[in-house]
């Protein structure tokens, strides 16, 4: 009996069983983060039926932060729209930061009820969060009490969880014991630094918090850790599939009988299944699959794909793939050549050669270009080679700056320039009381600034000028004229916080009017999407969606849309379609366009997770694409950038 007759017998669940063979506990892959928290959400509301229905209390652990804010807005609603009742509800929360007052935007207390508390009819003395307001020598005292409340109810029935980048559940971060109560602990940088953005920079976030602990979530009934996005994948895949260890506090479920993993696509992506899906079972080698797995080998063995050898293929669950294909050498040579037609000098397309084996058209040979720039710095710091270039070979070149950049400003910066403004005015004899009047008042409010507080009209927009005139400084030294600039101000940016305002018809109608006004050949826009509330993928939707209204216009039917990334991390290898070399001279023009965004040098206001200079980062990378071409057996670049076709 042939192999594929014997795969063919086996039971779904059989084959269920091989393909989750690496993962140590049960995970659970929803389309999206929408349909997981409505499902999780219902299972909640069952519990407290059910419970409801036996006269007792539903004893809840729940969680705060992004993860579960869609599953507390189905609850919301069931409670509004299906008579589902918290009368019977009683919450213990996981954590809380320390020291902080509960009426802080940033607390614990404010988030959960924002998100549920306020919404439902449960009963004040049936809610439970750690008391971020005391003092030192109380927190072992609450503590206990906090544990002996949860024990004298029986124990939660249901704790729900999230999961942080450093694998940490609730507030125990690596290094936290599988039997530790509740308790006060010393937040990760990691975690302090993911949490910036909320308190307008890291160095508000608290140090410390009051968590529940591992101990006393393995207690619950039923657990289910939910995790959304790219973001986490890397740290789910551990959590799921590594080594029980402290170092990644999230593994210790593993150890529990009642845990269940709520993830969307997104999340589970790097779970072997997902990625290499070739380890698990047998697969239907498309072109997209065959040259991810294939580069993966050839990283896996360390040899160019041209040297890959059939045994290379056979030892690594690949050997379906040479069946179907013949060879090794043909499989090789295809996915060589694959590789080499992403490569080109011509970003625009060649005009006069033949562009079938090439990723951009030939014709028109001079095309009309839009990059949009979510913020002001994304589009040379992402793609300033590939812009520059655009321009050097005379295409029609137009940047949109889709926001104006304005929370992302030091408010030093914002004096310095005023400071400038009076001085210039004085000096050639304008009148600059008024301005006076306003740094005055400026000056007053930086003074007593709270950290994350909005700042005042009159600061935002100096901010918001400085950015401005930072880009025009970026894009006129890419070789672009005045009359190609453009700054769109979408109006859901402009709320003055970190936390922006949904996408509006307005947000639409000016991208529409721009495209129009345009009518490129090609689009060049920010594919940033592990950050699901990012602005980058804000802006990205934005797009979207103003083509698809223009989508009846003729000139859509020549339109491509490219993708490029931001600052933080490029394209897998696999999934370019357009990798543009850069020579050593033209990394340094691109280098010096990024210097132009001077209040982004140095120190910006939020870094990310990588203390690299923007410019450090973005050449580093594109360093490092080239070195991975190289790798794989392709010509040698100092540097390269890379796009992916977004396919209409």
């Amino acid at each position: 009996m042939s192999s594929s007759s014997v795969t063919s017998l086996k039971s779904p669940r059989l084959n269920l069983l091989e393909e989750t063979r690496f993962e140590k506990l049960p995970v659970t892959v929803y389309k999206d983060q929408q349909v997981a928290s409505k499902v999780v959400a219902q299972r909640i509301a069952n519990l407290i039926r059910q419970k409801q229905k036996n006269g007792s209390f539903a004893v809840l652990g729940l969680a705060t932060g992004a993860t579960p804010v869609r599953v507390y807005a189905e609850l919301v609603r069931m409670h509004k729209e299906e008579n589902l009742s918290f009368q019977n509800v009683i919450t213990f929360n996981l954590d809380e930061y320390y020291p902080m007052q509960p009426d802080s935007v940033q607390s614990y207390v404010t988030f959960m009820n924002e998100n549920l508390f306020a919404h439902v009819d449960i009963q004040k003395q049936n809610i439970h969060i750690p008391d971020g307001t005391l003092a030192k020598d109380q927190i072992a005292s609450f503590c206990l009490e906090y544990e002996r409340k949860i024990e004298s109810l029986g124990g939660l029935d249901l704790q729900v969880l999230g999961i942080g980048r450093t694998g940490h559940i609730g507030f125990n971060e690596p290094g936290s014991a599988p039997n530790s109560g509740t308790r006060l602990v010393t937040l990760d940088d990691l975690t302090r630094r993911d949490a910036a953005r909320d308190f307008g920079g890291k160095q508000n976030v608290p140090t410390k918090a009051i968590t529940m602990g591992i101990g006393t979530i393995f207690k619950a009934r039923e657990i289910i850790l939910m995790a959304w996005s790219g973001k986490k994948a890397s740290i789910v895949k551990k959590a799921v599939e590594g080594e029980i260890s402290s170092d990644v506090p999230a593994t210790y479920l593993q150890l529990s009988q009642n845990v269940e993993f709520i993830l969307d696509e997104d999340a589970a992506a790097e779970l072997t299944r997902f990625n290499k899906p070739w380890l698990v079972k047998d697969c239907v080698w498309d072109e997209a699959l065959t040259k991810k797995a294939v580069i993966w080998l050839s990283r896996e063995v360390k040899k160019p794909v041209l040297k890959l050898t059939e045994e290379d293929y056979n030892n690594h669950g690949m050997a379906q793939l040479i069946v179907e294909r013949g060879s090794a050498y043909q499989v090789n040579i295809h996915i060589f050549n694959k590789l080499q037609h992403t490569i080109t000098g011509w970003p625009g397309g060649k005009p006069g050669a033949d562009d079938s084996q090439r990723p951009e058209r030939a014709n028109p040979a001079q095309k009309r270009v839009i990059i949009f720039s979510p913020h002001p710095d994304d589009d040379v710091i992402s793609m300033g080679g590939t812009f520059i270039r655009l321009v050097d070979q005379g295409h029609d070149v137009h940047v949109a700056y889709q926001t104006s950049g304005n929370t992302a400003v030091w408010d030093d910066d914002v004096l310095r320039y005023m400071e400038f403004a009076i001085d210039y005015s004085d000096s050639i004899g304008i009148d600059s009381k008024k301005l006076k009047s306003v740094y005055a008042d400026a000056r007053a409010f930086i003074e007593k600034k709270q950290p994350n507080q909005i700042d005042s009209q009159e600061i935002r927009n100096v901010k918001g000028f400085i950015r401005k005139t930072e880009a025009i400084a970026g894009a006129r030294y890419a070789g672009l004229k005045d009359s190609n600039i453009h700054f769109m101000a979408l109006p859901f940016y402009e709320t003055g916080k970190t936390k922006k305002n949904p996408v509006s018809k307005a947000d639409v109608d000016l991208t529409v009017e721009l495209l129009q006004k345009i009518k490129p050949h090609q689009i060049f826009a920010a594919g940033d999407f592990a950050d699901p509330n990012g602005t980058h993928i804000v802006c990205f939707k934005i797009i979207i969606d103003a083509l698809a209204q223009l989508k009846n216009e003729s000139w859509t039917k020549d339109c491509w849309l490219w993708m490029y990334r931001g600052a933080w991390h490029e394209f897998e290898t696999h999934e370019i379609e357009m990798a543009v070399p850069l020579s050593p001279q033209e990394v340094e023009r691109k280098r010096y366009a990024i210097f132009k965004h001077q209040s982004q040098k140095d120190r910006p206001v939020f870094p990310g997770d990588d203390a690299r200079e923007f410019w450090l980062r973005a050449e580093e990378r594109n360093r490092e694409t080239a070195q991975n071409y190289d790798k794989l057996g392709l010509a040698n670049y100092e540097a390269m950038e890379a796009f992916v076709r977004w396919k209409f």
